[in-house]
């Protein structure tokens, strides 16, 4: 079955091929006839992974066509699929958990995450988002506050979540007087919530069910969140304007989460951790004054995961942890030289007085960088050369005491080349987080690193 659909897969992904399979009878009938009844693959549990295969190809030739009827006529089943289960939902929660109903929702949101990973422009996906709000979205809810502690209808539950708030390809472009961004954001807070409070009120789990029965749920609700917060659909102001919590429940349970996982746990599963430091790197961009909002030894937590992430060997890890903690220093440098005339910004005082608490935080993470810049083959130089300059400005007396730290280390021989590519490292650089002044740092750094290892 695998075979076939991977085969059926390939033939719908090329354009041509695509349009000469919705000329065939058989391709026609599968998208009028594409239930279990028809199929009865669908219903055996060994090919439920095979649903999402099979639901996305067949998404992918309907959407080839621009017809909204044939779109709704495809969908009628699951929305009388959705309507059942919301009744049984509504009537008797008990039935609600039977393993019948449990089943039928792992296939529904395998299969909606198929068609959703299909939706790949704005028409398209405006379709199933008028399709799923708001008359379909409860019954997400209802499910992960019946199975959040049961990952087999959490984990397919959240993948498909995750998948529709992902703005691929700037599908998810709203008009500018609509407010479907900021209900989608709502959702997504009360589905990340709902699953977040149960799993820290769940006993902890060790050995090798932790990943399966925890962290695997754990890193796909904050790859939800993540995905919701970087999609640049949703002005995250309006939530503290109006009073609605959506945004500050949905950061609370998150952090909460990330606080249960040991740090060398993050690390040993490469999932867990892309998902961890891609949240984290959002937090330090865009909600920079969530975290100064933070006691200090959570505060503390989050700071130090970024100098651990930083040596990572997964690139994509540790550039994303060298962003966070330039937007952190570069915070702080802000916060400690003010512009006269203009208002601090929110969070600025306690982000300074964080800092203050943990003295000796950047000048760790400097020396981190200069580790990697100077001795180890890093191919994301331009990544780290960012965060470095920045904190050069904020630690400018550790700055001195780790380039003759450094120099030290070196052989004899070489300590006087060292001072003076040191000195050639700040030539030309001011004291200033300007674009211009950041590329020339960059280029210094280049050639220091280059003489450095040459020398």
């Amino acid at each position: 079955v695998e075979a076939s659909l991977n085969l059926l897969q390939d033939l719908a992904v090329g354009f041509m091929s695509g349009k000469l399979l919705l000329r065939l009878d058989a391709i026609n009938a599968t998208l009028a006839n594409h239930t279990p009844d028809h199929f009865p693959f669908l219903s055996q549990y060994a090919n439920t992974r095979n649903r999402t295969i099979f639901y996305a190809t067949l998404a992918r030739l309907l959407f080839m066509e621009d017809d909204a009827a044939k779109f709704a006529e495809f969908m009628a089943p699951f929305g009388a699929l959705c309507e059942q289960l919301s009744n049984a939902a509504r009537s008797d929660v008990n039935a609600f958990r039977s393993d019948a109903v449990k089943h039928t929702l792992i296939g529904l949101f395998r299969d909606l995450r198929g068609i959703a990973s299909a939706a790949n422009s704005r028409r398209t996906y405006s379709l199933l988002f008028d399709w799923m709000y708001p008359r379909h979205v409860g019954l997400l809810l209802h499910a992960m506050e019946t199975y959040a502690d049961d990952p087999q209808v959490s984990t397919p539950l959240l993948k498909f979540v995750a998948e529709f708030v992902l703005n691929k390809t700037q599908r998810l472009t709203f008009e500018p007087s609509s407010v479907n961004g900021i209900l989608l954001f709502r959702e997504v807070s009360k589905l990340v919530v709902a699953y977040g409070r149960r799993a820290l009120a769940a006993p902890p789990v060790k050995g090798t069910e932790a990943y399966p029965r925890r962290y695997k749920g754990i890193w796909l609700a904050s790859t939800v969140l993540m995905r919701a917060l970087s999609g640049n659909y949703v002005n995250f102001g309006v939530f503290d304007l109006y009073g609605d919590n959506a945004l500050k429940d949905a950061f609370g349970v998150a952090i909460s989460l990330s606080l249960t996982m040991p740090l060398e746990e993050i690390m040993t599963y490469r999932k867990v951790a892309k998902s961890y430091f891609a949240l984290v790197e959002v937090l330090f961009h865009s909600h920079v004054h969530v975290v100064a909002a933070c006691d200090n030894a959570t505060f503390a937590h989050l700071a130090r995961s970024l100098e651990t992430g930083l040596r990572s060997l997964d690139v994509s890890i540790s550039s994303q942890c060298a962003a966070a903690i330039d937007n952190l220093a570069g915070f702080y440098f802000k916060a400690v030289n003010p512009v006269i005339g203009e208002n601090p910004a929110q969070g600025a005082e306690a982000i300074a007085a964080h800092i203050n608490q943990l003295p000796t935080l950047f000048p760790e993470m400097l020396k981190t960088l200069f580790d990697i810049v100077l001795f180890e083959d890093c191919s994301n130089q331009w990544s780290l050369s960012r965060p470095t300059l920045s904190l050069i400005l904020v630690n400018e007396a550790h700055y001195g005491a780790l380039k003759a730290e450094i120099t030290a280390s070196m052989p004899p021989s070489k300590r006087p080349l060292m001072d003076g590519y040191f000195e050639k490292l700040m030539d030309g650089v001011t004291r200033s987080l300007e674009a211009r002044n950041r590329d020339r740092f960059t280029q210094n750094l280049t050639v220091f690193r280059h003489d450095a290892k040459a020398g």
